[in-house]
């Protein structure tokens, strides 16, 4: 009786977790993707560009616009969304359409999802071990920089096109912010009360970084070329006062790992090591 009853709860575990998933944000896709579980995803947000399987997943809208209509045609038996003010976790809910909603900011949230991907769609030991090796690689950059100088950072997420105005930077409780200061940097924007400041050329200036990171025109990062990232840190290059650009390391960026809280967070934090500390053999 007894393995006929275990055999019976398997069968109802297994028949519980979701088949069609869909995703409204590209650090959901990203770790469904790292957890295995890609063959599930039947639809995903417009801003979705990694892994390269994506492509071929219907598009279902924004994070903060998911398109409804679309995302009830693909018969989900769960949809995974970002906890915002105007989350639509309510109205699939009346639906009948299975929710899991899920915080991002910093990195225990980033890690704390994960884990709840993972747990809900029948993975919880991938996810824990997924955020163990995270874990484990972050670990191994901050030790890598414990001991090196500690470089200023500033990193420019957002302006103008073309042009050095209405600068927003990252600040205070982001994940970027922890990050920098796991590669070895000091995000000269770290005492701002909020995570991602808005701030003047002037103040730039002012902060005058050993280090500056700009991706703030390029949000379509499929579509960004190398003479756009030129013309960027020609941007910068015309202010000689500015510690950056004088020694050669203002750095213009367009990739998804630094602005997508997901798996790949680690590939960031190598990235931003590379920038402070090229000069450390690898």
């Amino acid at each position: 009786m007894r393995p006929l009853i275990a055999l019976l709860g398997l069968a109802a575990a297994l028949w519980a977790q979701p088949r069609r998933i869909v995703s409204t944000a590209p650090s959901i896709t990203e770790t469904l993707f790292a957890l295995g579980l890609g063959d599930r995803v039947v639809g995903v947000s417009q801003y979705c560009h990694y892994p390269p399987e994506t492509a071929t997943r219907t598009r279902v809208g924004s994070y903060l616009r998911p398109h409804v209509e679309t995302v009830v045609s693909l018969r989900p038996d769960l949809v995974i969304t970002q906890s915002t003010t105007n989350s639509v976790a309510p109205q699939l809910t009346r639906m009948n359409i299975p929710v899991l909603e899920v915080e991002h900011g910093d990195l225990e949230r980033t890690f704390a999802a994960i884990q709840s991907i993972g747990d809900r769609c029948g993975v919880g030991d991938r996810g824990s071990k997924l955020v163990s090796d995270i874990r484990e690689r972050l670990g191994a950059i901050r030790q890598r920089t414990s001991n090196l100088p500690r470089r200023s950072l500033v990193f420019v997420v957002g302006r103008s096109p073309g042009a050095l105005e209405r600068l927003t930077a990252v600040g205070k409780d982001s994940y970027l912010n922890e990050l920098i200061d796991i590669a070895g940097g000091v995000n000269a924007l770290a005492s701002a009360s909020i995570p991602y400041p808005r701030i003047s050329l002037e103040t730039v200036l002012g902060l005058n970084p050993d280090v500056l990171v700009d991706m703030g025109d390029m949000a379509d990062t499929v579509a960004v070329t190398e003479g756009h990232r030129r013309e960027v840190v020609a941007l910068w290059s015309k202010y000689a006062a500015l510690k950056a650009a004088s020694e050669r390391r203002v750095f213009a960026v367009a990739s998804d790992i630094f602005v997508v809280p997901g798996p790949r967070v680690v590939d960031a934090a190598e990235a931003f090591e590379k920038m402070l500390h090229p000069e450390v053999p690898r």
